[in-house]
């Protein structure tokens, strides 16, 4: 019944064979009588032996230089830990939320109120973040014809910030004065939303830098009504070391937010596929000296003494030790994360065209010199500590010098050798 398959038989001279005849015929014959050893390995039934032959060789080898590789490593055993050491902490992330919740677990009287405040600047930043990205595109870059108070032209950006900020901090129904860079006067918020937190910031520090792709950033600073009074300007006029938080958010090659609540300091990266926080530096410390000093140096020319000391004694040390290495961005935030990060000293002295200072005491001065006290720095104004200033308007204006324990320690006694002078 079956039909007959056209399969070779051991009579290959048969002339009605269907394959042709030809002298490699009996290669591929297991049969043949011209078969020879060399044929058989070449033989078509062997094809498949063979790969899988050297399939079977590769993993060896293969196995075997992994094997000897992981054993670099300490063993096999202690390599698989800490795979899933590593992966448990992947999955395990604390987020900024979560760690501001952990805080306020720490006092069973707390009503969230501070931490709804944070949620809400925490959104601030990543509204901006994602403005800062696209700016290009969406055409945020350039003037936007206006000039703020401080007499700074507004870029579009810089308008759209402001507007951020405090329609969040409104929203967020925890606050009753915003003082921002951008606005001439205070804002106090009215009764129906209002909270007993007052917040300074400068919405967009460095917005001068938006146009050339230089990082930039939001600083701000918290304080605390502590009276069930009607809120006035001296609500916000007190030293810094009343501030309850302070802390800046920098947009750059990655979103980082660094913040304290007078705990230590910690920083959050922006993760853009989670659109969360994540803890990346926690309890960031200063080293107690750098290499490193930031300073206009344009400005040489009109410098006091001190600072012209300082910084002669930077760049040509007399004691035979290294020089220093002078790095200035020109963004506050950018300058300070780096000094935070890698230790060294931030300067921004007084000098003949700003005898009072340049940087802003309650929105740049006071939020940066916090950060650096609780990182284990100093900050000094070239007469005392910056924290300990008392303003009198809330646009005023403060030498600055901040950064490594002993760096700052360096320009103080310069400044106390010229107070002898005198």
């Amino acid at each position: 019944c079956l039909p007959k398959l056209p399969f070779p038989t051991d009579n290959p001279s048969r002339t009605n064979h269907p394959l042709p005849q030809s002298n490699l015929y009996p290669l591929f014959l297991p049969t043949s009588k011209k078969a020879n050893p060399i044929s058989l390995l070449l033989n078509i039934y062997s094809f498949p032996l063979l790969c899988s032959l050297f399939v079977a060789v590769v993993a060896l080898l293969g196995q075997f230089y992994f094997s000897s590789l992981l054993l670099s490593f300490g063993s096999l055993e202690g390599l698989r830990k800490m795979d899933h050491a590593a992966d448990a902490h992947r999955t395990d992330l604390m987020t900024i939320t979560r760690y501001v919740l952990n805080e306020q677990s720490k006092y069973p009287e707390s009503r969230g109120d501070f931490t709804i405040l944070l949620n809400h600047i925490v959104l601030g930043c990543k509204f901006l973040c994602s403005a800062v990205n696209k700016a290009g595109l969406a055409k945020l870059i350039g003037l936007a014809g206006e000039t703020n108070v401080q007499g700074e032209e507004q870029k579009k950006l810089d308008v759209l910030s402001n507007e951020v900020f405090i329609k969040a901090l409104v929203s967020s129904g925890r606050t009753c004065i915003l003082v921002s860079e951008e606005d001439e006067e205070a804002t106090f918020v009215e009764p129906s939303k209002r909270g007993r937190y007052c917040v300074v910031f400068d919405p967009l520090d460095g917005s001068s830098n938006i146009d050339c792709g230089v990082s930039i950033g939001t600083i701000f600073g918290i304080y605390m009504v502590k009276d069930s009074h009607e809120p006035t300007l001296d609500d916000v006029l007190q030293p810094g070391k009343h501030m309850l938080a302070a802390g800046y958010c920098m947009y750059g090659s990655s979103c980082t937010l660094v913040l304290s609540t007078g705990e230590g300091v910690h920083g959050f990266t922006l993760d853009p596929s989670l659109g969360e926080f994540i803890l990346t530096h926690p309890d960031i410390k200063i080293p107690k000296k750098g290499k490193i000093y930031s300073v206009n140096e344009g400005n040489a020319k009109n410098w006091d003494g001190p600072t012209a000391k300082y910084v002669e004694k930077c760049k040509f040390p007399k004691d035979g030790s290294s020089s220093k290495s002078l790095r200035y961005i020109g963004s506050m935030v950018a300058d300070v994360h780096r000094t935070l990060l890698y230790g060294g000293i931030f300067l921004y002295p007084a000098d003949k065209k700003s005898p009072n200072g340049k940087l802003r005491v309650l929105y740049e001065v006071f939020p940066m010199s916090f950060l650096m006290e609780q990182a284990g720095g100093q900050a000094f104004t070239g007469k005392q500590r910056a924290l300990d200033l008392v303003p009198t308007k809330i646009h005023e204006r403060s030498p600055i010098f901040l950064g490594s324990y002993d760096d700052v320690e360096e320009i103080k006694a310069l400044y106390a050798a010229e107070g002898k002078k005198e």
